[in-house]
C-alpha cells in the first residue's frame, strides 16, 4: 500500500501492485498480518507522521502497515550507494572486475551510515510489532535490502520463527570476495539468525551453503539436509521459486484495458513476431538479444518482412549512469538495425519505452516467440507471465541462467545468454517449430505456471514456518 497526497492535502491509500501483494492479501483472509515497510513516497512519510507510531489498515483487509522513516541521507546511502548498485551488481555478476567496483570511502560510509541503520530501523519496528503478539510470531523478511535484520529480530524476540527470502541470485563464495571480508561475513552471519533462508533456485541454495562454509568460523554444514548450524542455531536453506498470480493475471489479460492494447498492437504484428519485455538494465542482456535478431535477418533474408520484433522496454534506475548508458546503446542498435534492414514501409523492430503493464501483457498475449535471455536473474517473471497469457501457442526461448529455467527447462528452447550463434539458431528453430509441438509446449507451460503460482509459493513458506514452530521440520 502507498499513500498519495491529494490537492486538498488529504491522504488517499492505494493498494500496491504485484503478485506478492496479492499473495499476502490472500493469506490475510486466514491470519492477520502486519507489513513493515520503508516510507517511499511523500505520502507515505506524511501518513507515518500522522499515525504517530500506530498501524495503518489496508482497506477491506486484515493487513496493517507500519511505515519506517529514516533521514533521506541515510536512505540514499542505503539504497543508492550500497544496495544499488553494489549488492545488485555483485549478485548479478555484473562487475567488469578489472575496472570495477572500486570500493572506497563512500561505500564504507554507506555501509556504516546507510545499510546498517536502515536494517536496524526496520528490524526494530518488526520487534515492536512482534512483542505485541500473544503468540510467538512468524516473521518474513524480504530481499537484499534487509540481510542484517534477522539477527536483530532474533536477539530481541528469540521465540520468533524467522524466514528471510532473497529474490535475486546468490553467487558462490569466490565472487562474494568482491566485497570486503567484514561485509560479506556479516551478511552471512546475520542471515543465519533466520530459521529459514529462502532462495529462488536449488543452485542458489547450494551456493549459500558453500558461502557459509567458506566465510563463517565454527560452522557445520549438512549438505544432504541443506542445513547450516552456526552458534548453536540451525538454519534451513530452501528453494521457493516465486511465481505470478495466475488467476488474477489471466483475468487481467482479458480486461477491456488490455483488449484495447491488443487491438492497437495487432496491426504491428508480422506473419510471425518475436517479443521481449524487459526493464532497461544490463542484466537483462537486451543488446545481445537484438544482435541475435539482426544476425537472423542477415543470414535468412527470406524472413525479412515476415518476422518482426517488438521490444517493450521499461525505464529503470536512469539516475545511475551505467543504466542510462546501456539504454542509449539499446536505442542506437535499434536505429542501426532499422536503418540497415528497414524502409519506409517496414521497420524490423518496434520499441515501446514506457512503464505500461497493460500494454506489455497485451504484447505477450500475441507473441509467436518470446525471447528471455538475461545474463542472470533470480527468477524472471516475464518467462511465466508470457506463456500464461499467450493466445498463439508461442514458443519460449529462455536463458539457462534465469532462475525460472529450473522449472521451465523441459518446455522451452534453452540458450546460454552470451551465445549469439546459439540464440540465432534458437530463433530459427522457434519460428519453424511444427504447430503440434508448439501447442504441446505452450499447454504444458500454462499448466505448470498455474499449478505453482504465487499462492503456492507463499503457502510452502508458511507450511515450513509452522512445521518449525511445532518442531516438526
Amino acid at each position: 500500500m502507498e499513500y498519495r497526497i491529494e490537492a486538498n492535502g488529504s491522504l488517499v491509500a492505494h493498494r500496491g501492485s504485484g503478485g506478492m501483494v496479492t499473495a499476502l492479501l490472500s493469506a490475510a483472509r486466514f491470519v492477520p498480518a502486519t507489513w513493515v515497510a520503508s516510507a517511499m513516497t511523500d505520502g507515505d512519510r506524511l501518513a507515518a507522521e500522522r499515525a504517530e507510531g500506530a498501524l495503518l489498515n489496508v482497506p477491506d483487509n486484515q493487513i496493517y502497515v507500519r511505515f519506517v522513516t529514516v533521514p533521506q541521507s541515510t536512505y540514499q546511502r542505503h539504497y543508492y550507494v550500497f544496495c544499488n548498485p553494489l549488492l545488485w551488481f555483485v549478485q548479478h555478476f555484473m562487475w567488469n572486475t578489472p575496472r570495477t567496483p572500486n570500493i572506497g570511502r563512500a561505500v564504507y560510509e554507506a555501509w556504516e551510515s546507510g545499510y546498517i541503520p536502515v536494517n536496524e530501523a526496520i528490524a526494530e519496528a518488526v520487534v515492536h510489532e512482534a512483542k505485541q503478539q500473544l503468540e510467538p510470531p512468524y516473521v518474513l523478511l524480504q530481499d537484499y535490502h534487509l540481510y542484517l535484520a534477522p539477527a536483530v529480530v532474533r536477539r530481541e524476540v528469540p521465540e520468533a520463527t524467522i524466514l528471510h527470502f532473497t529474490h535475486i541470485p546468490w553467487p558462490g563464495p569466490r565472487y562474494w570476495g568482491v566485497l570486503p571480508e567484514f561485509m560479506r561475513r556479516r551478511i552471512h552471519e546475520d542471515l543465519c539468525a533466520s530459521d529459514i533462508v529462502g532462495l529462488q533456485t536449488i543452485g542458489d541454495t547450494r551456493n549459500f551453503l558453500h558461502c557459509c562454509e567458506a566465510l563463517l568460523d565454527g560452522v557445520d554444514i549438512d549438505y544432504a539436509k541443506s542445513l547450516v548450524r552456526f552458534r548453536g542455531h540451525t538454519t534451513r536453506v530452501r528453494a521457493y521459486p516465486i511465481s505470478v498470480d495466475a488467476a488474477g493475471l489471466k483475468e487481467y489479460a482479458l480486461s477491456p484495458e488490455v483488449e484495447e492494447y491488443k487491438a492497437r498492437l495487432r496491426p504491428l504484428m508480422q506473419q510471425q513476431t518475436v517479443v521481449r519485455v524487459d526493464r532497461s538494465e544490463p542484466s537483462k542482456n537486451i543488446i545481445r538479444g537484438l544482435r541475435s535478431y539482426e544476425l537472423l535477418l542477415e543470414r535468412h533474408p527470406e524472413l525479412r518482412r515476415d518476422v518482426g520484433f517488438i521490444q517493450f522496454l521499461v525505464p529503470s534506475r536512469s539516475e545511475l549512469g551505467v543504466y542510462q548508458t546501456y539504454t542509449d546503446e539499446i536505442f542506437e542498435l535499434i536505429d542501426s538495425i532499422n536503418d540497415h534492414f528497414g524502409d519506409l514501409e517496414w521497420q524490423p523492430i518496434r520499441v515501446f519505452y514506457e512503464e505500461n503493464y497493460a500494454q506489455a501483457i497485451a504484447g505477450m498475449s500475441l507473441y509467436d516467440v518470446l525471447l528471455v535471455n538475461p545474463i542472470i536473474d533470480g527468477m524472471n517473471l516475464v518467462s511465466k507471465e508470457g506463456p500464461l497469457v499467450n493466445e498463439r501457442d508461442g514458443v519460449l526461448i529462455l536463458s539457462e541462467l534465469a532462475g525460472s529455467f529450473e522449472q521451465l527447462s523441459e518446455q522451452c528452447i534453452p540458450i546460454a545468454p552470451t551465445d549469439l550463434e546459439g540464440t540465432v539458431r534458437a530463433l530459427h528453430e522457434a519460428l519453424n517449430m511444427p504447430a503440434e509441438e508448439r501447442k504441446r509446449r505452450a499447454a504444458a507451460l500454462k499448466a505448470l505456471i498455474q499449478d505453482e503460482d504465487i499462492t503456492f509459493w507463499l503457502e510452502r513458506q508458511f507450511a515450513d514456518l509452522m512445521a518449525i514452530s511445532r518442531q516438526q521440520l
